[in-house]
C-alpha cells in the first residue's frame, strides 16, 4: 500500500501519532493555534486523510483538499462538518460513538447534582472564609433522590444516564426521542412521553441531543415556560441547542432554580458573558469526555478508523445521516 499525506489538525497521543506515521506521511497543523493555520491551508491540497476536531470543516475547505479521501474526527458530534458536501465528494467521515458514553453520563449525573445541591455555590463559600457557622437555609440545597429525570434524546448517553439515575438515585425517568427505543431499564423505571410532558413534568431536563437544523435554538423562553417552576436545566449536548438569553430571562425571573451547563454557543465562552458568573449556573468547559481514560480512547478509536479507511478498509464507525 502506497504512502498517503495526512493531515493532523489537533493534538494526539504520541503512541497514536506514531501509528499514522508507521503507514503514511504526517504534517501536524492546529489552525486554531496562532502561527499554524497557514500550515494547515498549505496541507489541505495534497491531503488525503484528516484526523481532529473542533474546528469547521466547511464546504470551502473541503474545495482546497481535492485528494480528500476520509476525514477521522476525535468526536462523537458530527455539527462541525459540512456532511452534504462531504457525501456528495465521496469522502469518508468518521467519529468516535460508544467509547465516550459512560464518561459523559458521569458528568451529566455530575451536573445534576453539582445544580441541586449548590455544590459550586457552597464551595466558594468555603474557599472565600465565609464558613462561620452552621449554614442556614438560605444556603440548603434540594434532594435529587426521588425527583424526576427528563431527558430529551435518548441514544447510548441518555440511556446510561437513565441508569443511573433510575437505578443509583430511585428517580423516575422521562425520555423523549424522534425514534421509538424501549428504556433498557426494568419495567416502572423509565417511560418514554411526548416533548411536552417531559417539559411539564421533569424537576431536571437533560438535553442529550445532535445539533441539527429541528434541533438548533429548541429550547427557548416558550419552551422554558412550559417547564416545571423550580426545575432545573442540564445542556451536555451542544450549546445552539438552547436560546441562551431566553434561558437568562427563566433563571432570573426565578421560573427555572438553576442550569448546569457544559456547552455554549460560543466556546469558549467569551469573558464578558452573563453565563460565566451568573449565581444560578454550574458551568464547565465542555469537559463531557474529558478524563485521561476516554480522551485516549477516543484517540485510539479515531486513529484506527483513519488508518482503516485509507487501506480501503471498513472503519469502525463511519458516520452516516440518520
Amino acid at each position: 500500500m502506497s504512502r498517503k499525506q495526512v493531515l493532523v489538525y489537533r493534538e494526539l497521543p504520541p503512541a497514536q501519532l506514531q501509528r499514522i506515521r508507521d503507514e503514511h506521511e504526517v504534517t501536524i497543523a492546529n489552525p486554531r493555534v496562532a502561527g499554524q493555520e497557514r500550515a494547515f491551508l498549505d496541507a489541505l491540497p495534497t491531503a488525503e486523510g484528516l484526523i481532529g476536531s473542533s474546528y469547521a470543516i466547511d464546504d470551502l475547505l473541503l474545495k482546497l483538499a481535492p485528494r480528500l479521501q476520509v476525514i477521522s474526527s476525535i468526536s462523537v458530534g458530527v455539527d462541525k462538518f459540512d456532511v452534504d458536501a462531504l457525501q456528495q465528494r465521496g469522502i469518508t467521515l468518521c467519529h468516535t460513538p460508544g467509547v465516550l458514553t459512560e464518561t459523559v453520563a458521569d458528568l451529566l449525573f455530575a451536573l445534576v447534582l453539582g445544580t441541586s445541591r449548590r455544590i459550586l455555590e457552597l464551595g466558594r463559600y468555603v474557599q472565600q472564609g465565609r464558613w462561620k457557622r452552621s449554614i442556614g437555609e438560605d444556603l440548603y440545597g434540594w434532594d435529587v433522590h426521588g425527583k424526576t429525570l427528563g431527558i430529551l434524546g435518548y441514544g447510548r448517553i441518555g440511556q446510561a444516564l437513565a441508569q443511573r439515575a433510575a437505578l443509583g438515585f430511585r428517580m423516575p425517568v422521562l425520555y423523549h426521542t424522534r425514534t421509538p427505543v424501549g428504556s433498557g431499564l426494568p419495567e416502572g423505571k423509565a417511560r418514554s412521553a411526548s416533548f411536552d410532558e417531559v417539559l411539564q413534568r421533569s424537576d431536571f431536563v437533560v438535553i442529550v441531543l445532535p445539533l441539527t437544523e429541528q434541533t438548533r435554538g429548541m429550547m427557548g423562553a416558550a419552551e422554558f415556560a412550559r417547564m416545571k417552576p423550580g426545575a432545573i436545566l442540564i445542556n451536555g449536548a451542544r450549546g445552539p441547542i438552547v436560546q441562551e438569553t431566553a434561558l437568562l430571562d427563566a433563571l432570573d425571573s426565578g421560573h427555572l432554580r438553576a442550569a448546569g451547563l457544559d456547552v455554549f454557543d460560543i466556546e469558549p465562552l467569551p469573558q464578558d458573558s452573563p453565563l460565566r458568573d451568573h449565581p444560578q449556573i454550574l458551568p464547565l468547559p465542555h469537559a463531557g469526555s474529558a478524563t485521561h481514560e476516554t480522551r485516549a480512547a477516543m484517540a485510539e478509536m479515531a486513529t484506527t478508523n483513519l488508518l482503516m479507511a485509507l487501506r480501503g478498509e471498513t472503519p469502525l464507525a463511519a458516520y452516516r445521516r440518520g
